[in-house]
């Protein structure tokens, strides 16, 4: 712009207007701005147009008519800068503040830039410490320093150009006192030095003035006074008139400056004078004091010192610290009947004065004892007096010359009263108390007294009376001999109050009549538990008369026995016979001699001799002798034989035991024999004795004996191991076995050994386990890790099973802690579990070092400690506060905050610093920490804090781990008061054109209490002098304004006001308007992108239209994209500004703004959106979160993380870092003491090493490997995320130790061998070395059934590392699973895959279950379960019966089974039978047992045939009508019984004695005659029939037999001869035509003729169709029972008489086996007869096809009759069978051969031979036999016994089980006659 500016303004009016301007409301006058010029025309001319002319020029023109006006706003934007008034050089003193003025003109308003060289001080933008840019432009340095020193230049600068201007600053250093005169006190006649070291700039000259109490001192007038150059004035030889205060004055031209300090001269203080000690008259045991003060030496006293003579003795201090104010004082506590003398002296800071002259003695009166007597001590000396002793009462409070004691005891507990001894000499200290009870416990107190009475009695002491012995014995004894050795003993306890003392136990006692020295005793342990004690001795002769009793006992002795009772040990096997000899040796004969057996063990009935030859048992020879016999002459020997010969003695109880002897003669030296009559004694935990006989010698001496024992586990197929051997001592007959395992069980042999060689091994002798004895050893590999802050983890190798010594139960593990240093108590923990190999030890202090040990125990007592090991818990936060946190208010925005150190058992690590929390109390806003780093700063000042502020503050310490507990409770403080900040929320509600209400809030930031407001409101164009100012109360929030001008703009200014003061004011303006509307909206803002940040952006927008209402304030949203609602960010932005910045926001994340404006009438619409931005990347804001660090291998850790939140990231991740040093715990004890500084971390790195890291750059990563660590180190490990801005903060801490790691591969090449029935022997190799992971220390072997794992899983621990493994009681004939692990002392290491082993096969189980149905008076339906432990392949299962009273065969009506009857069933199914041969009425016992490789256990059961309780009666005789070849059999009803009958049952059996079987069943309970088919009955067999009902209480009583009908069939009428003859006739007619056909049809005619005759003459059945089979139930499976149940096509019945012979029934299936024997006779005894073999022919129809509902038919077979198979033990069949054709030769059905046990039976007559089997018929042209296993059966005959026929056994596998008896079921079934 120009120099000179027009600003026009042409007015008219009439009269002409005059013309006055206005520049921002004020008037302009020219002259005194000439500048400024009115024109002709009215227009203002502005000359040298400055900045300063900027602003609001209006024109007003009036005249008489009125007044008019105009504006307009002058700018004045570019003028070129001028430094008015430049700097000036100038000179300063260090220290003191200066300004360089530069004062200057332009438009626009120029820069200020401030340099000093080329170094920028101070700008608009930069500032810095020390230099501030005023805003007049000048430059502020305060305060300066010497470096400030140099020419500084000011350059202003706009847009038109550049001025500058230089000075030169010079900076004197001040004259300072740098080394004041400090405050003195020296003692009278030393030297005093009053320094006054001064600094100054070397340029400038100082003086040193001395002044005393205002006066100067003239060093010159005394010799005693010298001034150092320096300024240090010396005094020497003080006295008192040197006391003063002392001034040093320096001046020079680099300032002044002055220090004082004061000298004081100090002496020994006087003694005290007038000391006086009177005995108090109110309190005892008191004497007063009083003197005068003495001077003190001019220096104030610091105490007095009292001395004291007692009785004379000399003077010693009794109080040394009197408070030097008290001029009197009472001694207290003195004793009685004794003279004290006092004397009293003063102490100041130079020493100790003079004594005060002594009191005279003053002696204090006698009292009682006032101390009891001491060590007191009672101690049991008999069962009936204690002895007691006790040391005099102090002297000190004996209080007088003692005379004697008194003793007072009672009965602990009891209300009595007690006694008293009186001792009156002095001198005794102990006392017996005699005459007392029995194991009683009495209280007991001494006293001393003296001649003014008794003193206290000491603390009771109390004491038992020694135990005495039970005065009565156990009650209720009984004694039973439970075996020939064992007697067992039953007793009730005595009653506690007659056993005087502990029960220790009882003792059982066993003697022979007439030995009472020779008792065996047995100690039992008390049993509190039960009333009934149970006790065994054992070990006692056989056969032996013992008297018994019992006897409790305490420790000092035994109770009372009981009465004796007599018992006799049981019978058993004899000993040994005594004195084998020999004699009258010849070569064929020798006599045999001997004694009784010295062990009889029973009634002798007899001996067993027997002879053969060596080694030849085949030639054994047994002779039997009677009891009487000693002696026996052995014939027919060889000569020059060795022979062996055995004699026994024999009683009821069997044979008894060897005694063996070789003899021959003639014969060189042979193999030994081994001993025998081995017998074990002395049993201890670690020996035992071995009494044995020696075996053969081989006719030489034996030169060492050896014994061999099983160990652990004793059995028939566990090895032998050597344990023991005796040399050169041949005539031994005992010996003691030693280094044995305690409770370990045994099992001996022994061998003899001569010069041929060593015997075979004896018999083995009974097992024994040792006794059992505490541990010998410590658990091994103890080592202690730190688990946590408040646990160890302790881990140890367990004892081997050979070590524990005792009852594996009872082992367990006991470890004991304790604090390292500390003298609390030890702590121990009880780990029952033998095979536990690790315990965490909880509940520990934080950080803390502890020591550990371990030992094992047993049932017997513990073993002995390990080693100690040393561990210490993690490092943790604190877990208090700090202590006497306290808060002072230094400011109205700060707090002083002190603390004292937390309390050291809380700190639980290292402390490196402070934290103080705090926040405005009650408000929801977040905490805020002020950080003190450092240990040994315990105050901060919190600064910036809001005025008039409740506080609530906390302080905390951390540690490396993290916070800890902030301090409680929270201390509350508020900051001063202050000038309160602006009310807010100004808005005018109501605005009329002459007056305005407004109202308003207080202000946000009170800052103190509000006591008043104050509004001032004026024109914006007038002066603010012209304000109208009024004052309202606190509570006042509305103001109206009235007599306003209309149209006008008014601004209101509003101010509060504290006790402070007046506040900052908040301005409004408003305009006297009406029109006032809502504002605009303003426009779309706008963020540039490069304002843009991570967590904020800038917001610009401008205005809209204010509607004449002024904007109070603008809105602010935003929304997180892309589907966020919309979030107010600030609802106050000042009306003033047009930007924003937006803070608070996410990193990198997408957002939109908007704005709307508010004025008083309300609010704009929002602005559109902003154009969406993403805010920058920023480093991530958490850490991620470490889930485990656990040992991979020795040299690496495995680190598994969780990422943190995607939202926390803030960015893209890019990948993590893992941090990990190496903690050095081993410095811990010199480092605990220190403290931390400045820098926590960097003493912490004494403690820890450096950081080192890697960078892991794949961000999905979740779990690293971190390798390559130092072994047996602990590493503390942090991980970090990072992204393209940065690393995110570190992850809490996580400590691990390295070295250890479980093996990472299983056991290789596990195998598995199968040893026994119970027994697989597993093998592997070890993991491969680089898996193993440190030594191995023992296997885990996991196994479980196949395909059972989760129910039947068991483990097996090695503690050793061996490669094999025994596993025993297993399941026989199972598969097991095997799978084995490694373990060492870091874990267990993967398992092995799985594999799969079996046991061998072993007996089964018994039968799971035995279940009986249709029960009639003669049969019975048996079925049975399959063993629930087969162990093994079931072939089969061995079922035996028998009558359970004898049955008398005789009599008609109980005909069936009367004797055992046998059955072998081979295969594994079906498993039921039916039985048909019972007898009414009889109760049957039924026991089957199942075979695998032998039998194994048998299940049995009765029954009583015959019908049940409620069952039917018997229905009518039935009676039978014949129509054709049909039969009808009708009947009448019977008694129904308890129930309704529910259905019939028919029964038939063919006339000639056959069996009663089922033919028909199921009838409906309607029908009284059925009609049968006659194709289920053979033609030509008469049958009988009979009828029996059916309720649900089972089968009834069968009616009487029908009358006997023998089955015809009525031939069709195309088989008659007439009508032959018709067809032929008719054949003839067509014979010219059909002569072809007629032929083939006559020949077919005839043949089929032939067929039908040859069916009936050759026995030949066809098979039966669907509707003709017969069903034993339901039809679901084969009827199994003791017949046939159906015939192959070529085993059908013929007629009993006529021109056909009749077959034998079938033989029974290969699957059953039969025997009868008499029931004296057990099967388990029998001697099976020659078995005749029962060969089945082949047949065309597979026994598979038994089951009805799975028959197959063949349709191009013919229907085939049914007929009745019978048992084979009919008589009538045997005959049957001989009517065969001649020249045919069979072999017979069944071979007899007697049994060799038969053969001292009376003489029977043999059945006749059975005839041979009938000849073959012809086979059918179209039959095709297919041919079937052949099977075989056993059969077992006795006299009179009846053999069943077995019934037909399916080859399916499937368990095919009875229904029930009442089930219904088809129409037809009868099991004989299919």
């Amino acid at each position: 712009m120009e120099k000179v500016v027009d600003i026009p303004c042409q007015a008219r009016g009439v009269p002409q207007p005059d013309i006055v301007w206005y520049k921002d409301a004020l008037p302009i006058s020219p002259a005194k701005t000439p500048r400024y010029r009115v024109l002709v025309g009215g227009s203002l001319q502005i000359n040298g147009l400055l900045p300063d002319d900027t602003g609001m020029f209006q024109c007003f023109a009036r005249n008489l008519a009125g007044e008019i006006q105009t504006n307009t706003y002058l700018a004045v934007t570019s003028i070129a800068p001028n430094i008015t008034s430049g700097p000036s050089d100038s000179a300063v003193i260090d220290g003191m503040s200066i300004i360089l003025h530069c004062e200057t003109s332009g438009a626009p308003r120029p820069a200020i830039t401030w340099q000093k060289a080329e170094r920028v001080l101070a700008s608009g933008s930069v500032q810095l410490p020390r230099f501030t840019l005023l805003e007049s432009g000048s430059l502020l340095i305060s305060p300066s320093h010497l470096s400030d020193a140099g020419t500084y230049t000011c350059m202003a600068s706009n847009s038109r150009g550049i001025d500058e201007a230089s000075a030169d600053l010079v900076v004197w250093a001040r004259t300072r006192i740098t080394n004041p005169p400090q405050d003195q006190s020296v003692i009278k006649g030393t030297k005093a030095a009053m320094t006054c070291g001064v600094t100054h700039d070397p340029s400038v000259t100082v003086r040193h003035i001395w002044e005393k109490g205002g006066t100067i001192i003239d060093v010159k007038s005394s010799p005693r006074l010298r001034l150092d150059p320096n300024g240090t004035l010396h005094i020497s030889q003080t006295w008192s008139g040197d006391i003063g205060t002392y001034s040093c004055r320096v001046t020079s031209v680099g300032g002044n400056d002055s220090r004082s300090a004061h000298l004081r001269v100090r002496q020994l203080p006087h003694a005290p004078e007038n000391l006086i000690a009177t005995l108090s008259s109110s309190e005892k045991r008191t004497i007063n004091l009083t003197w005068a003060q003495a001077f003190d030496g001019n220096s104030p006293l610091i105490r007095y010192i009292l001395e004291v003579s007692e009785n004379n003795a000399p003077w010693t201090v009794l109080m040394a610290n009197i408070d030097p104010e008290f001029s009197s004082m009472m001694v207290t506590s003195l004793i009685p009947a004794r003279s004290y003398q006092f004397r009293l002296c003063a102490v100041n800071d130079v020493g100790k004065g003079q004594f005060s002259r002594e009191t005279a003695r003053v002696s204090l009166p006698e009292e009682p004892p006032s101390a009891p007597p001491q060590t007191v001590i009672a101690s049991g000396r008999t069962n009936q007096s204690i002895m007691i002793q006790w040391q005099p009462p102090p002297e000190s409070h004996q209080n007088g010359p003692l005379q004697g004691y008194i003793i007072r005891y009672c009965l602990s507990g009891l209300p009595v009263d007690c006694q008293m001894k009186n001792i009156t000499n002095p001198d005794q200290t102990n006392l017996l108390l005699e005459d007392l009870i029995i194991w009683t416990n009495y209280e007991i107190e001494v006293a001393a007294y003296n001649g003014a009475g008794q003193g206290v009695y000491s603390p009771k002491v109390t004491e038992w009376t020694l135990q005495g012995v039970p005065t009565v014995p156990p009650g209720n004894v009984h004694a039973e001999a439970v075996n020939s050795t064992t007697v067992r003993f039953t007793w009730s306890a005595p009653s506690p109050q007659f056993i005087n003392g502990i029960n220790q136990g009882y003792k059982l006692l066993a003697w022979e009549p007439g030995h009472e020295e020779e008792v065996t005793l047995v100690t039992v342990r008390p049993n509190f538990q039960d009333s009934v004690h149970v006790g065994y001795i054992t070990g006692l002769k056989k056969f032996t008369p013992y008297l018994t009793c019992v006897l409790c006992f305490t420790t000092p002795g035994d109770g009372p026995r009981s009465a004796p009772q007599r018992v006799y040990t049981h019978e058993d096997t004899p000993g040994p016979v005594g004195h084998l000899s020999f004699t009258e040796i010849l070569d064929t004969s020798l006599k045999v001699s001997w004694k009784d057996p010295p062990e009889k063990n029973g009634i002798l009935t007899g001996y067993r001799i027997s002879w053969e030859e060596f080694n030849r048992t085949n030639t054994r020879v047994t002779h039997y002798l009677p009891n009487i016999t000693q002696d026996y002459r052995v014939t027919g020997l060889t000569a020059l034989t060795t022979y062996t010969i055995q004699v026994a003695g024999m009683t009821s109880k069997g044979q008894g035991q060897m005694s063996s002897s070789t003899i021959s003669s003639g014969v060189p030296p042979e193999m030994p024999g081994p001993p025998t009559n081995i017998a074990i004694s002395n049993i201890s935990p670690r020996s035992v004795t071995l009494q044995f006989k020696p075996g053969y010698d081989g006719k030489t001496s034996i030169s060492r004996w050896l014994v061999e024992a099983q160990i652990g586990v004793v059995g028939e197929n566990e090895e032998w191991v050597t344990v023991h051997q005796l040399s050169n001592e041949p005539d031994a007959r005992s010996l003691e076995v030693q280094a044995l395992n305690p409770y370990t069980y045994y099992k001996f042999r022994m061998r003899q050994v001569n010069i041929v060689g060593t015997s075979p091994a004896s018999q083995p002798s009974r097992k024994i386990q040792t006794l059992q004895a505490p541990p010998d050893i410590a658990p091994a590999n103890i080592t202690l890790r730190t688990a946590s802050e408040t646990s160890l983890w302790l881990r140890w190798v367990p004892l081997p099973e050979w070590e524990y010594n005792g009852n594996p139960e009872l082992v367990g593990y006991r470890v004991q802690y304790s604090r390292l240093g500390s003298k609390a108590g030890v702590l121990s923990h009880i780990i029952p579990d033998r095979q536990e190999r690790e315990f965490t030890i909880e509940d520990l202090e934080e950080w803390t070092e502890y020591e550990v040990k371990v030992q094992a125990f047993n049932g017997i007592g513990p073993g002995p400690w390990s080693q100690a090991v040393r561990g210490r818990t993690r490092e943790s936060v604190p877990s208090s506060g700090p202590t006497n946190v306290s808060a002072f208010a230094t400011t109205s925005s700060s707090i002083l905050v002190r603390w004292a150190e937390v309390a050291e058992t809380d700190r639980n690590g290292l402390v490196l610093g402070y934290k103080v929390v705090y926040k405005e109390k009650d408000a929801e806003s977040a905490l805020h920490f002020w950080m003190v780093e450092g240990n040994t700063t315990y105050s901060v000042q919190l600064t910036g804090l809001g005025k008039y502020v409740l506080y609530e503050i906390q302080v905390l310490a951390f540690t490396r781990i993290g916070d800890g507990v902030p301090s409680s409770p929270s201390i509350y403080e508020r900051t001063l008061d202050d000038v309160p900040g602006p009310p807010v929320g100004i808005l005018f509600p109501e605005v009329r054109t002459s007056s305005v209400r407004l109202i308003w809030q207080p202000p946000g930031q009170p800052n103190g209490i509000i006591l008043a407001y104050q509004i001032a409101y004026r024109r914006n164009s007038s002066s603010s002098t012209s304000s109208i100012v009024d004052v309202l109360n606190p509570s006042a929030r509305q103001y109206t304004a009235s007599g306003l001008k209309p149209e006008s703009v008014y601004v209101f200014r509003l101010t509060a006001q504290t006790r402070k003061g007046w506040g900052e004011a908040a301005e409004a303006l408003v305009v006297t308007t009406e029109k006032r509307a809502r504002p605009q909206p303003t426009s779309r803002p706008i963020v540039p992108q490069e304002e843009v940040q991570a967590r904020s952006a800038l917001l610009s927008w401008e205005p809209g239209s204010d509607g004449l209402s002024p904007i109070r304030y603008y809105t602010i949203q935003f929304r997180e994209l892309p589907d966020s609602n919309w979030t107010v960010h600030s609802a106050s932005v000042s009306h003033e500004v047009t930007s924003y910045i937006i803070d608070r926001l996410k990193p990198f994340t997408s957002y939109q703004f908007r704005v709307k404006a508010t004025n008083d009438i309300g609010d704009s619409e929002y602005s559109k959106e902003s154009e969406a931005i993403t805010t920058l990347q920023d480093a991530p804001d958490k850490a991620p979160t470490i889930l485990s660090v656990t040992p991979h291998t020795t040299t690496s850790v495995l680190v598994r993380w969780k990422p943190p939140p995607e939202e926390e990231i803030n960015g893209i991740l890019l990948g993590f870092r893992v941090r990990y040093r190496e903690l050095r715990y081993d410095r811990l004890r010199s480092f605990t003491v220190r403290t931390v500084n400045s820098s926590p971390s960097a003493n912490w790195a004494e403690l820890t090493a450096p950081y080192s890291m890697r960078n892991l750059s794949e961000s999905s990563l979740t779990q690293y490997e971190l390798d390559n660590l130092n072994k047996h180190k602990r590493y503390e490990i942090r991980l970090s995320v990072y992204n393209a801005v940065g690393e995110g903060p570190t992850s809490s801490p996580q400590e691990v130790f390295v070295g250890e790691a479980v093996p990472t591969a299983p056991p290789q090449n596990v195998a598995v061998q199968s040893s026994t029935a119970t027994q697989l022997d597993v093998t592997w190799d070890a993991p491969p070395i680089e898996a193993q992971n440190g030594d191995i220390q023992g296997y885990k072997i996991f196994y479980w059934e196949f395909k059972m794992q989760n129910e039947t899983e068991r483990l097996r621990t090695l503690f050793l590392p061996e490669l094999s493994v025994k596993l025993k009681n297993l399941t026989g004939y199972t598969t097991y699973m095997i799978s084995v692990c490694a373990f060492n002392a870091a874990g267990d290491g993967p398992r092995s895959l799985p594999t799969r082993g079996r046991t061998q096969q072993a007996a089964p189980s018994s039968p799971s279950f035995i279940h009986f149905s249709e029960l009639t008076t003669t049969s019975v339906n048996m079925s049975w379960g399959e063993p629930k432990q087969p162990n093994g392949i079931v072939e089969g299962y061995r079922l035996v019966y028998e009558p359970c009273t004898p049955v008398d065969d005789s009599s008609p009506h109980t005909s069936g089974v009367s004797k055992i009857v046998t059955v072998d069933v081979k295969g594994g199914a079906p498993l039921w039978m039916k039985i048909k041969d019972l007898a009414d009425g009889v109760t049957y016992n039924f026991r089957i047992r199942a075979k695998t490789l032998t039998y194994g256990p048998e299940i049995e059961s009765n029954i009583t045939t015959g019908p049940g309780e409620g069952a039917p009666g018997p229905p009518g005789e039935p009676f039978i009508s014949r129509y054709g070849s049909a039969l009808t059999l009708h009947w009448t009803s019977g008694d129904p019984g308890r129930a309704p009958i529910t259905r019939y049952v028919i029964e038939a059996r063919p006339s000639d004695e056959g069996l009663w079987d089922i033919l028909i069943k199921d009838i409906p309970k309607e029908v009284t005659s059925y009609t049968l088919n006659p194709d289920t009955l053979r033609e030509g067999v008469t049958y009988d029939f009979r009828v029996i009902g059916v309720n649900d209480y089972g089968y009834g009583s069968p009616s009487a037999p029908s009358p006997s009908i023998s089955a015809h069939k009525v031939s069709p009428f195309y088989e008659e001869w007439w009508f032959l003859v018709v067809i032929a006739l008719v054949g003839l007619i067509f014979i010219l035509l059909l002569i072809f056909i007629l032929i083939i049809r006559g020949q077919s005619k005839k043949y089929t003729k032939k067929t039908d005759s040859g069916a009936h003459s050759n026995c030949t059945s066809l098979p039966l169709s669907h509707g003709e089979l017969v069903r034993l139930d339901e039809g679901r499976f084969p009827a199994l029972e003791l017949n046939n149940r159906r015939l192959s096509v070529k085993n059908s019945f013929c007629r009993k008489n006529g021109i056909y012979t009749r077959s034998p029934p079938r033989p029974s299936p290969g699957s059953l086996h039969y025997s009868d024997e008499d029931v004296s006779i057990k099967y388990n005894d029998l001697v099976p007869a020659e078995s005749s073999s029962l060969t089945e022919k082949p047949s065309e129809v597979s026994d598979s096809q038994a089951s009805d509902s799975e028959y197959e038919l063949d349709p191009k077979r013919q229907k085939t009759h049914s007929f009745v198979n019978h048992y084979i033990s009919d008589p009538t069949y045997y005959n049957s069978w001989r009517r065969q054709q001649k020249g045919v030769s069979r072999p017979p059905a069944y071979g007899f051969t007697q049994p060799d046990n038969m053969e001292e039976q009376e003489p029977r007559t043999q059945p006749p031979p059975l005839p041979p089997l009938p000849p073959l018929p012809p086979l059918l042209p179209h039959s095709t036999p297919s041919p079937l296993p052949q099977s075989q059966a056993t059969l077992f005959r006795a006299k009179g016994s009846r053999t069943p026929t077995p019934s037909l056994l399916s080859h399916q596998n499937t368990l095919q089980r009875p229904p029930s008896s009442l089930a219904p079921g088809p129409a037809t079934g009868f099991s004989s006659f299919v």
